[in-house]
């Protein structure tokens, strides 16, 4: 009786442990992330406006393109002008298509490189996400979709040949909304991918950086070798444009970019405003893409 009661106590205690080792054999995966400077920002504009956009957001942050070129860069048939767009403060592939946009692309935030895509896919996997548009070949790579708990798409890329970057002057911030329903789910998940740590979580930010005052949300800032992350929860009550910006611009002279950017062609929706010891704005540039630019504020 006693040795069956203690098989039993160890039975438990083994079940007790699995979750445990299972995340702990989750998270002990070897880096599949390369640096910040080769995450970019997915923009997507109607052909006619892609020039436009880049006169307007190389003449606001300044930095070059590539040659612009045309291609298909999805698993089915389709074609666009492809050019990536590398600033100090941030990098953008941008798509101007000549097609429909094939389903689901166009919802993807951003393109994180890895080492490994297959690699990165299974850990993906393994830590919570769904494989949206599996593994395909591109002109100059592989590519995959992953969707994080909360419906947070990503598109997880590798090249042929290695790429070589510069480091960003600043680090842009990656905006990602989500419900308070899968916001500890979110995070884990991502945490465990990137190998990333909590470096805030204010659970009463003020609602002035997502356009409501009057309203404390919980923001949570997230940084891990893909750079850094800001995790806004909310109840969904957002104007506009709040919620539609994927990435936040970090410059050390708020005002003057947004002199840059208005002589180019954009425009200012918002700001600027005060909130989380920077000051901030949302700004509009020609195609429909929106971005908050920020600048610390000094003590």
């Amino acid at each position: 009786m006693l040795a069956r009661s203690i098989c039993t106590v160890g039975f438990l205690i083994a079940l007790s442990l699995a979750p445990i080792e299972a995340a702990l054999a989750r998270a002990s995966h070897a880096q599949v992330g390369v640096g910040a400077q080769y995450d970019t920002s997915h923009v997507y504009v109607d052909p006619d406006k892609v020039d436009a956009f880049v006169a307007s957001f190389l003449g606001t942050f300044g930095g070059t393109s590539t040659k612009q070129v045309v291609a298909t860069v999805t698993p089915t048939t389709s074609s666009t002008t492809s050019q990536l767009l590398q600033t100090p403060v941030g990098t953008v592939s941008l798509f101007g298509f000549k097609t429909p946009i094939p389903y689901p692309f166009g919802a993807e935030r951003t393109g994180y490189l890895v080492s490994d895509l297959d690699k990165a896919v299974a850990v993906a996997r393994a830590n919570g996400a769904s494989v949206v548009v599996d593994t395909f070949p591109d002109p100059i790579g592989r590519d995959a979709v992953v969707q994080w708990p909360g419906g947070v798409n990503m598109q997880l890329y590798w090249h042929k040949a290695k790429p070589d970057y510069p480091a960003f002057e600043r680090v842009p911030d990656n905006r990602v909304y989500v419900s308070p329903d899968v916001a500890d789910q979110f995070v884990k998940a991502f945490l465990a991918f990137s190998q990333g740590k909590v470096v805030a979580d204010d659970k009463k930010a003020s609602g002035t950086e997502i356009g409501r005052p009057d309203y404390a949300f919980r923001r949570i800032g997230i940084e891990s070798v893909f750079g850094r992350m800001v995790v806004l929860v909310t109840d969904g009550h957002l104007p506009y444009p709040y919620g539609r910006e994927t990435t936040g611009y970090a410059v050390s002279d708020l005002a003057a970019t947004l002199e840059k950017a208005k002589a180019k062609g954009a425009a200012v929706l918002t700001g600027p405003y005060i909130s989380n010891k920077r000051q901030a704005a949302m700004v509009e540039f020609p195609g429909g893409y929106v971005a908050e630019i920020h600048a610390a504020v000094l003590p």
